[in-house]
């Protein structure tokens, strides 16, 4: 079977008695591979050197990283919450991931990464979704007596919302219901007794109202919910 491996990088010299000799690299600047190409010695180095690009430096954030990613408490969030995170831990990786694990027991680093968010103060909800998941790192790696101190605890957050101007009152509601179609006026009695997100109760069968229960499970958290009808 022909094995296809990218971004070899191909040098040929020519040696001081005149003969021409071809040096074989993983990738350009990567590890020289000593072995001849199409033998599984070559194949077996090629993949060594990559796999090196992949772990993570022992006794760096990188490994409490890798730890949190490998977890099945990872593994287990929804599908848009793992894209969300996986953005927020590139950014934690690319400013961090070498940064020493014994680095977190000094009290100064929680200021070095408090001045990382602030440089994200201009979006707020983004610089504190970054802390979060930091300070989501460093919590799993405490539990699992990884390290034994999280700098990120209780970090605050820059975001606040003014939504008073989007909150319904009762007249609001009251006019809705009288000049909605049925099914927009199911919807929104739905949001208001519920109180659950809004893919929940767009993908809310039938089936799951057993004439006095609302019986599913969230999509985001795996919690089974059973919620009382109310009369309305």
């Amino acid at each position: 079977m022909r094995v296809h491996l990218k971004g070899i990088h191909r040098i040929e010299r020519r040696l001081a008695t005149g003969e021409t000799r071809i040096y074989y690299y993983a990738w350009r600047g990567g590890p020289r591979i000593d072995a001849q190409p199409g033998t599984p010695e070559f194949i077996h180095s090629y993949q060594e050197a990559h796999a090196s690009l992949r772990r993570p430096k022992a006794g760096t954030l990188m490994t409490l990283i890798a730890e949190f990613k490998a977890s099945a408490e990872f593994r287990a969030l929804a599908p848009s919450s793992l894209r969300a995170y996986s953005n927020y831990i590139k950014l934690i990786e690319a400013e961090f991931g070498d940064l020493p694990l014994a680095a977190l027991d000094d009290r100064r680093v929680r200021g070095e990464f408090k001045a990382w968010r602030d440089r994200f103060a201009n979006t707020p909800r983004k610089a504190d979704y970054m802390w979060s998941t930091l300070a989501r790192i460093l919590s799993f790696s405490k539990d699992r007596g990884l390290i034994g101190t999280n700098p990120c605890e209780g970090g605050g957050r820059l975001y606040t919302a003014d939504r008073t101007d989007k909150l319904w009152r009762d007249d609001d509601v009251s006019a809705f219901l009288v000049s909605a179609a049925p099914e927009m006026a199911l919807a929104l009695m739905l949001a208001l007794w519920t109180g659950q997100r809004q893919g929940d109760l767009l993908r809310l069968p039938w089936s799951a109202f057993d004439g006095s229960h609302i019986r599913f499970q969230q999509s985001k958290t795996g919690r089974r919910i059973v919620i009382p009808a109310g009369e309305p």
